[in-house]
């Protein structure tokens, strides 16, 4: 009872006015890791894509999108997603010595996971959505990739 009072007062003078914008400008590197999440996968079925159209091979295509599937594990695909958010570190250092914001290698490391499982959401869906369409006239291979992808992205 004794500290609630002083407490609610700290919060609500020294921390609650910055919280919007502390959010905000923790929101920059992050969404721009997931934008770069985004791109990295709409480019790599566009080249599955451009491949396919070039030489028409059903099994090439197979191996194709069986390397999609490895594209989270990839770390030198997925590098530039997660380069996006460590500019989280110096946003948060100015945070660390404000608000006594520790681990921020943590928060950093939490969102790049987060980052990778999207993107096992976006290729598993992908290959689910896809799938079954394996089997389809090869002439409307191309175009039932392009929806696929474009249904993964929305």
């Amino acid at each position: 009872a004794t500290v609630a009072e002083p407490a609610q007062k700290c919060c609500t003078e020294n921390i609650q006015p910055f919280l919007t914008s502390i959010l905000e400008e923790l929101m920059g590197p992050v969404s721009s890791g997931f934008m770069e999440v985004r791109s990295l996968f709409d480019k790599e079925v566009n080249e599955i894509i451009q491949d396919f159209q070039k030489t028409n091979d059903m099994t090439r295509l197979k191996e194709n999108v069986d390397q999609l599937m490895n594209l989270p594990s990839n770390s030198v695909k997925m590098e530039p997603c997660y380069l996006k958010v460590n500019l989280l570190q110096e946003l948060l250092q100015d945070l660390k010595s404000r608000f006594k914001v520790y681990h921020i290698d943590f928060v950093i490391q939490r969102t790049q996971n987060f980052m990778q499982e999207l993107m096992e959401n976006a290729v598993y869906t992908f290959e689910q959505l896809f799938s079954p369409s394996c089997q389809a006239d090869s002439a409307k291979v191309a175009t039932t990739i392009e929806k696929v992808k474009l249904r993964v992205l929305k």
